[in-house]
Order: structure tokens, then sequence, then C-alpha cells
């Protein structure tokens, strides 16, 4: 069951139905305990099934929920992240948030700055190395329950973080630095090990960088990220994570204006973003 947030409201879609959510706010269907129930009697409810919305219609599947990221949970990161931060000094940080208990976890976007499927994503002025990370993303309820998953863009700015690990918060937030959806696969059964992720970065309609990984390749669960992301915090509308990525293009690539980022994950489809 997956569920979609458009122009005209949420709508859930069950073996290729589509159901209108009439008169339901998108961050009701966060807060609401058992979920998949209440979706799978609302289409039980339903007299006949709506038009699939173009994708045109389709919004970032978000209303109030803060959005946060997790760092080097994939061995392919931290070999990044030890690289780029290697002339300041800093390669070792990483290094040691692999291995630690404590994963590494930062907030990534405010609603306003999510773009939703088919919208741009921005590279910043300031900066000349960029790269888009494609992560899975919890959708997570109120009382810290993983209601769902999505698809997350964590685009972030290299050459800003490797200059120092304290400029994090430069490299990886601005306007419309983050991208959620298409929709969200809502279960209350984990995804298996072997789900696999895709990027592909299209150039003038040419492939400019594939890459593949799996979920498998995750080193931290995401129970225990949300633990951790729910110590000592509240989120009244529920919130997304970012669960780290396992792909990042070689260091001689940077995201250019007009390349089109796809990012794919098994069971839950695959979100398109083009670079302003």
């Amino acid at each position: 069951m997956k569920l979609y947030n458009t122009v005209s409201g949420p709508l859930v879609e069950e073996d290729g139905n589509f159901f209108a959510l009439d008169e339901v706010l998108w961050d009701q269907l966060f807060t609401r305990d058992g979920l998949v129930s209440h979706l799978r009697e609302i289409v039980k409810r339903s007299k006949r099934p709506c038009e699939e919305p173009p994708a045109s219609r389709l919004r970032a599947p978000i209303g109030s929920q803060e959005v946060w990221a997790a760092g080097v949970t994939y061995y392919r990161s931290r070999d990044a992240r030890m690289e780029e931060a290697e002339a300041a000094g800093g390669g070792s940080f990483y290094d040691r948030v692999y291995s630690a208990a404590r994963p590494e976890l930062f907030f990534k976007s405010t609603p306003h700055r999510v773009a939703g499927p088919g919208q741009d994503v921005r590279i910043r002025k300031d900066s000349q190395w960029n790269v888009p990370e494609p992560e899975l993303t919890l959708a997570i309820s109120p009382r810290g329950k993983i209601i769902g998953y999505t698809i997350g863009n964590d685009m972030s700015s290299r050459d800003i973080e490797g200059e120092n690990p304290l400029y994090l918060p430069q490299a990886k937030v601005y306007d419309k630095s983050c991208a959620l959806g298409p929709g969200i696969l809502v279960t209350d059964a984990g995804l298996p090990p072997e789900t696999g992720i895709r990027l592909e970065i299209l150039r003038d309609g040419k492939p400019a960088f594939e890459g593949t990984t799996s979920l498998a390749s995750l080193k931290r669960k995401p129970e225990e990220l949300v633990e951790y992301l729910f110590r000592d915090q509240s989120f009244p509308f529920g919130c997304y994570l970012l669960t780290g990525t396992g792909i990042v293009p070689p260091a001689g690539f940077t995201l250019a204006a007009h390349d089109q980022i796809r990012i794919t994950i098994d069971g839950i489809g695959t979100l398109v973003n083009n670079v302003a």
C-alpha cells in the first residue's frame, strides 16, 4: 500500500487502484495509530477508485514534518567523508563515527525547503563540488514508530563539508537541498536486506553516473537510528529520517545545472528531480 500527496489531497494506492482520502489532512495520517489498518478500511469502504494522478500533480509527501538525516551508515560513505575531510584534519572523525555506538544524526530540512517528485533541486552557488545522495527514508510517527518508507535525496556540497567538518550544516541545509517521494510505502513490516537502491544521473539525456547498493550494506538498523533520534526530542507531527547513502560519485564528478537525478528503491518507486 502506498500513500501519495497531491495538489488535491492525499491518495492511497492498493493493487494499482487509487482512492481519495476526502477531508483528510496529511498531518492527521502521520499522527494516527494503526495507519495501515485505517487505510485498508478506507479502501474497503470506497465505492470505486479514482483516476491515477499524473506526475505533475504529485507533491512532496510532507506536511509539517521535519526532515533529519543519518551519516556514515555505509562503508562507502565512510570512505568518501574521510577523503573529503583529510586535508582539514578531520578524516579520522568519520572512521570513529562509523564504528561508534552513537550514530551521526543531523537536521536536514524544514518542509518548505523540500522538493517533490519532478521538482528542481539546487546546488549551492558558493560550492564547486556537489553530489546527490540517494537514501532510504523512514516515515516516523510522533511516537517513534516507523509507519512507512520513501525515497530521499540528500543533496550535499562536498567541498564545503570537506573544508571543515563544522561546516556540515552549510553543506547540507539550504533551499531545495532535499527531495522526497514519489510516495510512501506504508507497511508494518521492515524492508528485506536485498532491497536495491539505484542512482542514475543523466546529463544532456545521457548517463553521467550510475551506481547501485542494497540495504544489506546498511550498518545500522533503522530502529536503532530512530531510537537515537527520539532521545530527548519530540516530533508532534512525526518526522522523516534519511538513513545514509551507500552510493557516492567519484571525486572528479560534480553535478551541473539541468542534470537529471533518478533514484530508484525496490518496492517504493523512482524519484526524479532536475538540478536548477
